[in-house]
């Protein structure tokens, strides 16, 4: 066989395995589109009938005990932040199927401002809803702003911490520098020395601050509260027991109790800011895809 004839031979030999990795690249494209198009289906058929909160909905034409969590530190943002909780509050209070609201909280405080904006839209739920009760079921703590929310409820001091570092730079030789266009722009530096001026405007705001807050217990709670006893509003924690001998509440009992024996209404649907249908299903598939198109590309082409 000739030089020329090998060559040849080689070449076709090339445009034959050429050809045949085009079409398995073809192959395994359109593999992956019907793969797709499968997970996409599947998911969408999961999500229709496996979606707790398309199960709930089903759920909400009957009477029904709702249920808000407010758990966390509450702060704006957050998973209870007052704009999560208050949206919560008045989907629970507006539907016409809700015999009573029970918001349960576990919370050590929060922000007094957000904490605030949840009281007074209790109150104003209250007064717009008269024939809708609202109660507080505390699990494991329920301090500060956690507590300030559960005093507007119908049935059921403030502290600020600060550091400072000036002794240990000067140890270790640390310069600050702070430029500001205002005489207290750098109110609580912490890197600054404790300037007394500052110390009892602040300390005048706390306890503006927990004034405030004793007002609003004291005004939920009514007369159901021993308000001589030593140390209540000083920070101290209560126990069940303790807090109801306190007349800080009024009951012991878990949710499904209230709902059971005090509403009367033992199915309770959960109300909570969450994405709609379509954002779930988009993130759900999205998920899917990506984990396919990980799988397909991480095989060989050639085996």
């Amino acid at each position: 066989m000739s030089e020329h004839d090998e060559q040849w031979e080689r070449k076709v030999l090339i445009k034959l395995a050429e050809s045949g990795v085009r079409e398995q690249r073809r192959a395994r494209r359109w593999g992956i589109f019907f793969k797709l198009l499968t997970f996409v289906y599947i998911t969408a058929v999961l999500v229709l009938y496996t979606d707790p909160q398309l199960t709930q909905s089903a759920r909400m034409t009957e009477k029904h005990t709702a249920l808000v969590e407010l758990n966390g530190i509450i702060a704006d943002g957050g998973e209870a932040s007052a704009d999560n909780i208050v949206t919560a509050l008045r989907d629970a209070f507006e539907d016409e199927n809700t015999a009573g609201v029970i918001l349960r909280i576990n919370s050590p405080g929060g922000t007094p401002v957000q904490a605030g904006y949840i009281y007074d839209e209790i109150k104003r739920l209250k007064q717009k809803h008269a024939d809708t009760p609202v109660y507080a079921v505390i699990t494991d703590v329920c301090a500060s702003g956690g507590y300030y929310v559960a005093s507007a409820t119908d049935r059921i001091g403030v502290r600020m911490d600060n550091f400072g570092f000036v002794e240990a730079m000067k140890k270790l030789g640390v310069e600050r520098r702070t430029l500001t266009a205002g005489e207290n722009k750098a109110l609580l530096d912490p890197f600054l020395p404790v300037d007394e001026a500052t110390r009892r405007h602040m300390q005048g705001m706390l306890e503006d601050i927990h004034r405030q807050f004793i007002d609003a217990v004291k005004q939920g709670r009514g007369d159901r509260l021993k308000n001589d006893v030593d140390g209540l509003f000083s920070g101290l924690i209560w126990t069940g027991q303790q807090s109801l001998e306190l007349g800080l509440v009024d009951e012991l009992g878990s949710a499904s109790y209230v709902a059971r024996e005090v509403i009367g209404e033992e199915t309770i649907i959960e109300y909570a800011v969450t994405e709609d249908l379509l954002e779930r299903l988009a993130g759900r598939v999205g998920a899917s895809m990506a984990r396919v198109l990980h799988r397909q590309l991480s095989v060989p082409l050639l085996r």
